[in-house]
């Protein structure tokens, strides 16, 4: 099962790489891709929409899932 989230503030690929990792650490994710041309991530896994966007707001962007 995989969760679209919609994440702000990515401007380049360092940003990308950071949310992935965010993402990534948290408890059920398997795998996670951001885009910052599309604004979202994409989180593989049984994994809690609540847990993602904060996760994704600890690392400093902004999120809505």
């Amino acid at each position: 099962m995989g969760r679209t989230i919609t994440v702000e503030g990515m401007s380049c690929e360092h940003c990308e790489r950071s949310v992935e990792e965010a993402l990534e650490g948290v408890d059920g994710a398997t795998g996670a891709s951001a885009n910052r041309e599309s604004g979202s991530a994409t989180v593989e896994g049984d994994v809690d929409p609540d847990a993602l966007v904060r996760a994704v707001e600890e690392a400093g962007y902004a999120a809505s899932a």
